[in-house]
Formats: C-alpha cells, structure tokens, sequence
C-alpha cells in the first residue's frame, strides 16, 4: 500500500499497530488496552485527515497509483459479459481510449472510457491515458453503434488531458473533441458519465457530455490541471495548490455550479481502500439513473439534454 504525503500520520499509526500486533503474538503479552488506544487513535486521524481534504490532496487521491482504473470497474461490474471492441476505423485503435460491451443485471450497456496504466510498461501502451484523435473517433464510432441498437452508453473518465502532441494536432485532436461534443448532445439513447479519476481539460469532455454525470467523492473536472495552470499564471508548479483552490474542481463545487448532478461517496481514504465497495456504488449508480431514463422518447431525451447544457453558466447582458 502506497501513502500519499499528508496521510504520513496514518501510515505511522497503521505500522505501530501492526508492531503491537507482532508484540503481543510472538511474547504472548496482552495488549489489548495499547490495540484499543491504537484504533481509537488511528480512526480519530482517520476522519480527521479524510475529512478536511483541501483540494490539491483531492487532485493527489484522483492519481492515487492503487487506484481502480476503467477496466477495474468494467471487469468487476460486468463480469464474463465485457466484450471489448477496437479501431476507428480510419486510423488505428488507440490503447488510451476503450470501448465495449457490458452488462449490468440484465441490462446491456455501451461503455467507453479512458485507461491509464500500471507500470512503467502498462503506462507507455496506455500512453499514460492520453487520447488521441483516433480515440475520439473510435468512442464515436461505438457510440453511433449504440444509438443504432437502441444501448445506453456509460461514459467513465480518468485522463490526464488529450494528447498535446503534433502527430495528434495533424489528425485533427481539436475536430475530433468537438465531433464528439456536437454528436453527443443530440445522440438518442440515454448517456450516463461517471467521473472516476482525472477530469482535465478537452481530454474529459470528448466524452463528457450526458443527461447525468456524476463524480466520485475524490475526482476533479476542471478546464485544465493545477499544474498547467500554475505554470501559465506563475511560470512555475510551485502554485498548484493555490490554483487547485481557484479552479474549483472538486465535486463540492462542481456540485455547487450545476455542471454535475450527483457525487459519489468513496470508502474512508479513498476507492482504492475498498474497490468493491466502490464497484458496487458505481452499478447501483448506473442502474438508478439508467432507470429514470429510460422511459424517456429520444426526442424528450436529447430536448432535457440540450436544456441541461444550455442552462449552464451565469451571464450579466
């Protein structure tokens, strides 16, 4: 298990306990009364530490390298029913993007979104979950495939941004997100978006669009990262915490903008501490909305869509 900087206290307390534990096994030595103070101590840190994230250690939790990525939730919430489907069929299948089919209960699903890698290898192949064009168009493909058979999608994000790189630009990056934006709105089955970890910037919103979206308690969904905005406002990452508090990328305040409808509530430290916990919140989630859209006639479906985005935003004339 992995500790990020702030949750240090915790890791301490974790490894006394476990030293205790060790103690009283090997000397048969009752420490009963040091365990309980030990637990009292480390659930007191616990809640106060997870508690009062700052918004910089929610941007931190959405990396967080134990943390489930698309194919964990995929695999464990659809189990032996993923078929997973590649190309777009003009350039190549990008290994950043993925899309398939899945059921939920008996309820079968269009599900796209981006995968990030394990290890260093895993990561190069995933191309550290940067898109490229071709994945746009591959996301598109699938979702045209799914409107056609009358199959809701589930988009699941977690990227870090498009890939910025010219052979990207010379495919067409900025047409292939704006495509995507365009198609989205007006595609005639229901879209449910689930943020999982890293909403940054063109990169999310390529699949972003959707009558609910959702994110999950540790998550972030802004126009551009902490750093990157650091670094074009103070001309140094040294500020990322201050632009992380200025962004307003946390559920808190995405909820409070509307520009999201739900946020999911992790496991105490995060998904990763409990992933099928997590698993199971995420398919209740997806079913609950799926069942609310269901009955709706696309014409209604896509009308309630465009209202939802043409809503957005306050302007002074």
């Amino acid at each position: 298990m992995e500790y990020l900087e702030f949750e240090m206290p915790i890791k301490e307390l974790e490894e006394q306990y476990q030293q205790t534990l060790t103690i009283g096994t090997e000397n048969e030595v009752d420490v009963t009364k040091t365990i309980k103070q030990l637990e009292k101590k480390l659930q007191a840190t616990r809640k106060k530490i997870y508690g009062n994230l700052t918004p910089w250690q929610r941007v931190q939790m959405s990396r967080h390298p134990d943390r489930p990525y698309t194919l964990d939730y995929i695999q464990s919430i659809c189990g032996d029913t993923w078929l997973e489907l590649h190309g777009d069929r003009n350039v190549k299948d990008d290994k950043a993007m993925i899309g398939g089919l899945g059921k939920i209960g008996g309820q079968t699903y269009m599900f796209i979104g981006q995968q990030k890698g394990y290890n260093t290898k895993s990561r190069q192949y995933r191309n550290f979950g940067m898109s490229n064009p071709e994945g746009y168009r591959k996301a598109l493909r699938l979702m045209k495939s799914a409107e056609k058979f009358g199959i809701p999608v589930v988009s699941l994000i977690d990227t870090p941004g498009a890939f910025p790189g010219l052979e990207a630009e010379e495919r067409g990056q900025g047409e292939a997100i704006a495509r995507n934006i365009l198609e989205m709105t007006r595609l005639k089955v229901p879209i449910i978006v689930m943020i999982i970890g890293e909403g940054a910037s063109g990169g999310a919103l390529g699949i972003g669009v959707g009558d609910r979206v959702v994110m999950l308690e540790n998550t972030w969904y802004s126009v551009i990262s902490p750093e990157s905005c650091s670094s074009i406002l103070w001309r140094s990452w040294e500020h990322k915490e201050e632009a992380a508090e200025a962004l307003k990328l946390t559920g808190k305040d995405m909820k409070k903008l509307k520009l999201v409808d739900e946020i999911l509530e992790e496991p105490e430290g995060g998904a990763h501490k409990n992933r099928e916990e997590i698993f199971v919140s995420v398919a209740k989630c997806i079913d609950s909305y799926y069942q609310e859209l269901k009955d709706l006639s696309p014409k209604e479906l896509v009308k309630r869509r465009m209202d939802k985005y043409s809503n957005m935003g306050v302007y002074k004339g």
